[in-house]
């Protein structure tokens, strides 16, 4: 199989390698000149492509099989460009390419604020920022390119962690300081292990609609950076009530993709 990934950062750099031990040929891009050599570690091919060159990306993908977005916005970059520019050249070519599956990994931030509650995917997104609205309009825009020869899957994830990602260093700049509001909301995280192995259970399993991507565990932000404080030997962080907290609340299900039959490998945090 041909796989290209678009968008070679700390999760799609994962997912290439563990592809290519799995013997898929695999084609990344990167909008950095300067990754070709780390990234040829791990892929059989890199090619340097930015959002708008729609042109090159047909070139690239033309004989591939699938094709993984999992962009990611650099520092300073223009968010609109980033993802939605990227979704809507994508979604122009592939039309004349063989690409049987897009796999997108997403974020729950399309949510928005829901006091609390649980949320599916059955779930209308409401998202409350301008990037998150972003986000759902690059969701339509690739679920729109499904055809019964291509399938579409979008994978929402919450907070990624894991190897150079810990919750210690996540959370070692709270540490000792007062932040707004009572703690009290959800947080939804995901391992990287579980993403590569859930973007590669969508392959197999040829999945195609939204999922969400989050693990078991569902603490307050309270409870989390306590529990990291105190395993870390860290400064517990102090909360003032009589400041809002800007942070929106929302409990989100992994119920439907675990119903496909996928197993977390990280269901639980491990502070």
């Amino acid at each position: 199989m041909k796989a290209a990934i678009i968008g070679c950062g700390y999760v799609g750099q994962a997912v290439a390698q563990y592809w290519q031990s799995q013997g898929l040929e695999v084609l990344t891009t990167t909008t950095r000149r300067e990754r070709i050599t780390e990234l040829t570690r791990v892929a059989d091919q890199v090619i340097v492509w930015e959002s708008k060159e729609a042109d090159k990306l047909q070139t690239a993908l033309v004989d591939r099989d699938l094709v993984l977005l999992c962009v990611g916005s650099k520092k300073g970059a223009n968010y609109a460009d980033t993802y939605l520019g990227t979704a809507q050249t994508l979604a122009t070519v592939l039309p004349y390419t063989n690409v049987q599956q897009l796999i997108y990994t997403s974020t729950c931030s399309v949510y928005g604020q829901h006091h609390g509650a649980w949320v599916t995917e059955m779930m209308p997104p409401a998202p409350i920022t301008d990037n998150g609205k972003i986000i759902e309009a690059t969701e339509r825009t690739l679920l729109a390119a499904a055809t019964p020869q291509r399938k579409v899957c979008i994978l929402r994830l919450g907070g990624i962690y894991g190897p150079g990602r810990t919750l210690e260093k996540i959370y070692s700049r709270a540490a000792g300081t007062t932040r707004p509001g009572n703690g009290e909301e959800g947080t939804n995280w995901v391992h990287l292990s579980d993403i590569v192995g859930g973007i590669d259970w969508a392959r197999h399993k040829q999945l195609s609609g939204v999922y969400n991507l989050v693990q078991d565990e569902v603490p307050t932000l309270r409870a989390l950076i306590d529990g990291v404080c105190h395993r870390h030997n860290l400064s517990l962080v102090r909360w003032d009530e009589s400041q809002p907290s800007d942070r929106k609340n929302v409990r989100v299900s992994n119920a439907r993709i675990k119903s496909t039959g996928y197993t977390f490998v990280h269901p639980n945090f491990e502070i």
